[in-house]
């Protein structure tokens, strides 16, 4: 182990003031959840009115997110964020100044909102092969995943530190001021977008961009993925109430996600002389999940287990994240990535209703049973995906560099 790829960001003028305000600009998204499920279950009295309103949220991100990403592979990422950024500011501030007896309008305003999300995580996975080369590729992306766990702890904490403190209307109008500053100075960030002259190949269409053999199932791996962890955080839950103390619920939340912060820390800091497999790592996140089925007899059982799996998450995902980039042509690379986000959006929702059906039927461990199916079958899809190969020691850039690389041809 050696840090040379976290030395070569370290650096890399410009490269933390990017992962920095993109994790502030992505804590606004995170912070939101809490504080609008409240104010929507006050407003109409119950928390299923609230999942109406958040299932109106999610399916707003899903549609719109390839679409703003799309344009902002094609017009450049500033303007989107900007754009995007002040309109979900005035959408949420909207949702909060909405009078209590019109509640009825939530669902459309909600999914008003999610349909302007700024596209924050995809022009920053987009952005990293135009920023640093070599080691520091993989360590940003690696980086990118670990530092998700992070946001994962502190955003919903967030949010519901306003709740308690002040109210739900609060924690959204905090998000919605949070969102206009972060999100500016994220835009602010951006390396020069691409140029568009008659020389350049034309952008793939939504099918070509789809429809590949390699892209294809990392989307579909990811989703799944996502299907499975959302799962098991209902499971959590789920193990919590059964053994009648629902700060457990925290407590191995907090455990799972330490154990993915350590991993993905670990595998940034690799060297990366060796030619990298991402099925093996998928292998590994479904035998971790596994583990878990082996391990719901205690708490303290099932809190080692959920540390050893979350192990073996961000080196999986951050892996992921690279091949993604790097099989996908840059002029459409913002664009791939959003589809990740709308299958992630659609896994999150069916791993959530999967999971309550097999609680009610089967019980708690079959959860993460279900689970390590999902990421099984996500290894199968990832088997001829082709590996990262040995990177060699680069120079170290000084600076972001403001004229990008001419876009590579598509490998399909």
């Amino acid at each position: 182990m050696e840090l040379s790829g976290y030395r070569v960001l370290w650096r890399t003028r410009g490269v933390m003031a990017l992962l920095c305000s993109s994790l502030l600009a992505r804590l606004p998204v995170l912070a939101t959840m809490v504080p609008v499920a409240f104010l929507a279950k006050d407003a109409g009295g119950s928390f299923r009115w609230a999942g109406i309103v958040a299932g109106a949220y999610s399916v707003g991100m899903a549609i719109a997110g390839p679409l703003w990403a799309r344009t902002a592979d094609r017009r450049g990422p500033r303007g989107v964020l900007l754009v995007t950024g002040i309109s979900w500011s005035v959408m949420l501030a909207g949702l909060a100044a909405l009078p209590s007896n019109l509640y009825r309008l939530m669902p459309v305003l909600s999914f008003l909102a999610g349909a302007v999300v700024p596209p924050v995580m995809q022009t920053l996975r987009a952005a990293w092969p135009r920023v640093v080369q070599g080691p520091g590729l993989r360590a940003a992306y690696a980086l990118d995943a670990t530092s998700q766990e992070l946001l994962f702890i502190v955003g919903p904490m967030l949010g519901a530190t306003a709740v308690s403190v002040a109210s739900p209307r609060l924690g959204v109008l905090l998000a919605a001021a949070m969102s206009a500053v972060f999100i500016w100075w994220y835009a602010l960030r951006q390396p020069a977008p691409l140029p568009h002259d008659d020389d350049t190949a034309p952008p793939l269409t939504a099918r070509q961009l789809l429809w590949h053999r390699q892209r294809l199932p990392l989307i579909l791996s990811f989703g799944l993925w996502v299907m499975a962890f959302n799962g098991i955080s209902l499971g959590i839950v789920a193990f919590a109430d059964q053994h009648g103390d629902r700060l457990i619920a925290g407590i191995m939340e907090a455990v799972w996600a330490f154990g993915s912060l350590v991993g993905g820390a670990v595998a940034g800091a690799l060297p990366g002389r060796r030619t990298s497999y991402l099925w093996r790592r998928a292998a590994l996140v479904a035998a971790g999940m596994l583990l878990c089925v082996f391990a719901t007899w205690s708490p303290v059982s099932l809190g080692i287990a959920l540390t050893v799996s979350g192990l073996t998450l961000a080196p999986a995902i951050g892996a992921l994240y690279e091949r993604l980039g790097a099989l996908t042509p840059d002029t459409v690379r913002t664009e791939v990535f959003g589809w990740m986000g709308s299958a992630a959006m659609g896994g999150a929702a069916i791993g959530s209703a999967v999971s309550g059906a097999v609680v009610e039927s089967y019980g708690v461990r079959y959860v993460w049973l279900v689970a390590a199916v999902l990421a099984a079958v996500s290894f199968v899809l990832l088997l001829r995906i082709p590996p990262q190969e040995p990177v060699a020691p680069t120079p170290e850039p000084d600076t972001i560099p403001t004229t990008p690389p001419r876009p590579v041809e598509d490998p399909a």
